[in-house]
């Protein structure tokens, strides 16, 4: 591997993949934030494959990988369970003009795992579930507004969320008016919006917990405005299902939403999704109720079998080998050994791991303590020079404790030129092109 700034990492053939990939495919990946973009100039890795912790890229690189496929490959790549359960379906057709009896047996599954929901419906990926929940709570309540959590930075790819963001061309502003923030963690505020849109707000919107522990009594007193007010509280549990609980953030705090949505560790990499709640909202996307029929989810991919039997042994696995609790000792090992190396190399202000230890990120901070996408670039470079493919720290039950100590040597070099940089004020040198560039901004 190499080691300090002395050498460096050389990818010919993902290069001309990325080339291959951008004259296809507009922003060179389907999502966005696995864009090119996203690493250091030219060193931006395509995947020839991987197993459990490790990925390999087009030119022979190994890698040990944080961010587990955006969160979703929560027990590593390929798992051997998973792909038993999904072998077992392929052979018996995945998608028929009739419900097949896998989408009763994977329903029964899932409301087992999560008891706190009364029906579930499934899809293939989140914005169709947090979209459908939006939709479905406006027509529960009759009314056109939607409240999110401005503090947590995606919900959907639909217009409701999108024209939020700084990537709202081609949405019509009269959408945009539709949709107002809360903060997180501040119960006066959020009630001053309900009050201020009296009789307006169909729905709160936000993820449980995300980078930090919800306030004591803050999830309750959601809830309670949210009765109060006669709105719907939806919490999205893309991230939080599983990583926090099996049956998620809810089932951890103890507080009941009317609807959720889950997603991304539900399937290990599989595309698979799902919209869960109360039967009396959900069953007015059914055929048994007297009033307006809500065109809830109807995907013709949703149910495929092999998807939903995925789903099913990811949900075995997490409780028969008590995955979540592996998660959080693996986080908490890795969060501790990187605290470590950038207090020993004097950086330990300025390389910030935060979060759940279940599902860590990381700050890069300039020589004034603020976000710096410059340092951010100069420390991804360094950890791909040493075989550490991390846009996050987020980890995935297949890693080893020798994948965390090879991690750990691997930040520790990355933070001797941090330290350098630092010393410098000036990261430029160790940049060698571009700095990384957030997601959602205006212009590329």
């Amino acid at each position: 591997m190499p080691t300090e700034d002395t050498q460096e990492l050389l990818l010919p053939r993902s290069r001309m993949a990325n080339e291959r990939l951008h004259a296809l495919i507009p922003g060179g990946a389907h999502t966005y934030a696995k864009g090119d973009d996203q690493y250091p100039e030219n060193l931006a890795p395509v995947i020839s494959h991987g197993r459990g912790a490790h990925v390999w890229d087009v030119d022979g690189n190994r890698y040990i990988e944080y961010g587990s496929g955006l969160r979703s490959v929560s027990l590593g790549h390929a798992h051997p369970r998973v792909l038993e359960a999904v072998r077992r379906e392929l052979d018996r057709g995945s998608n028929f003009v009739r419900p097949s009896i896998v989408e009763v047996e994977a329903a029964e599954r899932f409301l087992a795992t999560v008891p706190t929901a009364e029906m579930v419906k499934f899809a293939k990926n989140g914005s169709d579930a947090t979209t459908a929940a939006v939709r479905l709570a406006r027509a529960a309540t009759g009314r056109p507004r939607v409240a999110i959590c401005a503090d947590h930075p995606f919900f959907s790819v639909d217009d409701w969320f999108i024209g939020t963001t700084p990537m709202s061309a081609g949405i019509p502003a009269a959408t945009n008016e539709l949709t107002a923030a809360f903060p997180y963690g501040d119960l006066a505020a959020t009630e001053e919006l309900l009050s201020r849109y009296q009789d307006e707000i169909a729905c709160l919107i936000l993820e449980p917990a995300t980078q930090s522990e919800p306030p004591p009594g803050y999830l309750a007193g959601l809830r309670e405005l949210a009765d109060r007010h006669g709105c719907v509280l939806i919490f999205d549990e893309m991230i939080t299902g599983f990583r926090w609980s099996e049956a998620g953030a809810q089932g951890m705090y103890g507080v009941v939403p009317d609807l959720s949505t889950f997603g991304k560790a539900l399937g290990n990499g599989f595309a698979v999704s799902a919209l869960a709640g109360r039967r009396e909202l959900m069953e007015r996307g059914g055929l048994r109720h007297s009033g307006d029929r809500v065109f809830l989810l109807s995907t013709t991919h949703g149910a495929e079998t092999h998807s939903l039997a995925a789903a099913m042994a990811v949900q075995t696995t997490y409780v028969e080998e008590g995955i979540t609790a592996r998660l959080h000792a693996l986080g908490e090992r890795l969060a501790a050994g990187v605290r470590d190396a950038a207090a020993g190399m004097g950086v330990g202000d300025h390389i910030v791991v935060r979060g759940r230890a279940s599902n860590l990120v990381f700050a890069t901070l300039d020589e004034n303590g603020q976000p710096s996408q410059e340092y951010r670039t100069l420390f991804l470079r360094r950890l791909l020079a040493g075989g550490v493919l991390a846009p996050s720290f987020v980890v995935s039950s297949a890693l080893s404790d020798a994948d965390i100590d090879r991690t750990v040597d691997v930040v520790a070099q990355a933070c001797a030129v941090y330290r350098k940089a630092l010393d410098a004020a000036d990261p430029t040198p160790w940049l060698a092109g571009r700095p990384v560039k957030p997601v959602f901004r205006r212009l590329v």
